[in-house]
C-alpha cells in the first residue's frame, strides 16, 4: 500500500475514535439499536457488491452525544470480484444530526473495509438535507470519497430522493435518483465503484414495518452500458430484517 494511502487510512479511523471520546456520557435516551437483514442482493448506487448473489447485513448505532452516533456495519460478500475477492464489507462511521424545524440535516464519514482482500479500503464523507412535510419526506444529498488510488481517483455522487407512508397501512414508499461522477487516475480501479465511466441510477422500493421486523422489495437500475454493466442492470431486490 502506498504511504499516501496509509496516512489516508489513518486519518479516516483516527477520526472516527476521536468522535467516540469527544461525549462519551452524554448518551441520547433512544439508545443503541442493532438491525439484522437477509437479501437477496447487495446494491450500492446501483452496482451490487455481493455479485449479484445473497447476502447477510448486520449494523449498529450508538448514541454518544446529543445529535452524534457512531456506526458499524458488515456484510457478507462472498469472495465478490467488484472488492479484490473481499469475504465481507465491513463500514465504520459517525453521524451528526440536528432537527431544524421541519429540516433534518446530517453529516456523516464512512471508512469501507473489505476483510480477505488487500488495498481496498477507502473512505468518504458526506452530508443530507430532508425536509419532512407529513408523512411524506424529501432528501437532497452529497457523498465524497476523496482521490484514493483504491478507487482509482476520487469520487462524488449526488442523489434526490423522495419517501411517503401510505396512509392506513405499514408500508412506505419510496424512490431515488443519483449521479456517480469523479476524476479517473487508474482506469481499472475506477470501474470498480464507476464501470464505464460517470453513470446515474435510480429505484424505486416497497417497505412494510411491524414492530421489530421489516420487509421490502426494491428495484434498482442503472444507465451503464451494457459491456460493463455486469450485475449493475435493472433487478428487484428483496429483504428482510428485525430490529433490536
Amino acid at each position: 500500500m502506498r504511504s499516501t494511502d496509509r496516512l489516508i487510512e489513518a486519518a479516516w479511523l483516527g477520526a472516527l475514535l476521536l468522535a467516540g471520546h469527544a461525549a462519551p456520557a452524554a448518551a441520547q435516551a433512544s439508545g443503541p439499536s442493532v438491525t439484522i437483514e437477509a437479501l437477496s442482493d447487495d446494491r450500492h448506487r446501483g452496482l451490487s457488491w455481493s455479485d449479484g448473489d445473497p447476502a447477510l447485513r448486520a449494523a449498529a448505532s450508538v448514541p454518544v452525544a446529543d445529535g452524534l452516533s457512531l456506526e458499524g456495519a458488515a456484510t457478507t460478500l462472498w469472495g465478490g470480484p467488484r472488492h479484490g475477492g473481499a469475504d465481507a464489507a465491513v463500514d465504520l462511521g459517525a453521524t451528526f444530526a440536528r432537527q431544524l424545524g421541519g429540516w433534518r440535516l446530517s453529516a456523516e464519514g464512512r471508512y469501507h473495509l473489505f476483510p480477505g482482500a488487500s488495498h481496498q479500503g477507502y473512505g468518504e464523507f458526506g452530508a443530507t438535507a430532508g425536509f419532512m412535510l407529513g408523512p411524506a419526506s424529501l432528501d437532497l444529498s452529497a457523498h465524497y470519497a476523496p482521490r484514493q488510488s483504491a478507487i482509482g481517483g476520487d469520487l462524488l455522487y449526488l442523489s434526490a430522493g423522495a419517501s411517503a407512508a401510505i396512509p392506513g397501512t405499514a408500508l412506505t414508499l419510496s424512490g431515488h435518483v443519483g449521479r456517480s461522477a469523479g476524476d479517473t487516475r487508474d482506469p481499472v480501479r475506477a470501474a470498480r465503484l464507476r464501470p464505464g465511466g460517470d453513470y446515474w441510477d435510480h429505484g424505486v422500493a416497497l417497505d412494510w414495518y411491524r414492530g421489530r421486523w421489516s420487509a421490502g422489495l426494491r428495484y434498482a437500475d442503472t444507465d451503464i452500458a451494457m459491456a460493463d454493466s455486469a450485475h449493475a442492470g435493472a433487478t428487484l431486490v428483496g429483504r428482510v430484517g428485525i430490529a433490536f
